[in-house]
């Protein structure tokens, strides 16, 4: 369906009537127009309906984990997501991440922090969703070529040497980036935190080493004797290819 209006569009899911109907009520004070739902079916539905900027979802719902419904949205949209969490432990904050969202807050909370880390991801997403408003920063599509792959830089995605594809989460997607870019180097842990983080969000060398496992799984590399991906022992990682880079 066509998106008329100018006010980035807001889904919020949470099964708190007491949260999710005044937060709705704030956002749509500070020019977001907002959908909300109780429960992932909710969700889904809305999200057959129409399409949404944003979607701010509690991980606690009654009909599923956050952190799986995080997951499934980055196999089946690209809508950016940020995590509502009543979980201050580190390792919930890397899971999500790690699973494709981008970016988290803490329950309790300040609405107007919401607010403002709504508009900061906006204002830094790389894409726009056909139809929305939000305005993403003016770049250009970058297609890398290496080792019988592609990798697009617009769609997130992977294109193997048979011609399937692979969808990659944005988390691995600014990874594979990052080693793209530097191809035949040895990147550390830290270099690749400082090429892969966004600005608000923590990323911890586990978390690497995690996104490192996944990725080589998805280009098809051995994890015992990979050709493309290799681990440099206490130097870090090396993306082994020969790298193009096609701009469009």
């Amino acid at each position: 369906m066509t998106h008329t209006s100018a006010a980035p569009r807001i889904l919020v899911v949470d099964d708190h009537r007491k949260i999710r109907d005044p937060l709705a009520v704030y956002l749509r004070r500070h020019t977001f127009e907002v959908r909300t739902a109780e429960d992932a079916a909710g969700m889904w539905s809305l999200l057959d309906q129409q399409r949404f900027d944003v979607i701010v979802l509690d991980v606690g719902l009654p009909d599923g984990d956050g952190f799986e419904l995080c997951r499934l949205l980055h196999r089946r949209h690209t809508t950016p997501v940020i995590l509502l969490t009543a979980r201050d432990a580190a390792a919930d904050r890397i899971r999500g991440l790690d699973l494709g969202a981008d970016d988290y807050i803490t329950k309790p909370f300040e609405p107007r922090e919401l607010v403002a880390r709504l508009n900061s991801l906006l204002r830094r997403c790389a894409r726009t969703q056909p139809g929305t408003t939000a305005q993403a920063e003016p770049t250009d599509t970058q297609v890398y070529r290496f080792a019988g792959l592609s990798f697009s830089s617009d769609v997130e995605r992977l294109v193997l040497a048979d011609g399937s594809t692979v969808q990659l989460s944005t988390a691995e997607a600014r990874l594979l980036r990052a080693l793209l870019d530097h191809p035949r180097q040895t990147l550390a842990r830290e270099r690749l935190i400082d090429l892969t983080a966004r600005r608000g969000n923590e990323v911890f060398d586990r978390a690497i080493d995690r996104q490192i496992s996944r990725l080589r799984r998805k280009l098809g590399d051995s994890p015992v004797q990979p050709q493309i991906l290799h681990t440099v022992w206490g130097g870090g990682y090396r993306l082994s290819a020969d790298v193009t880079v096609h701009r469009t």
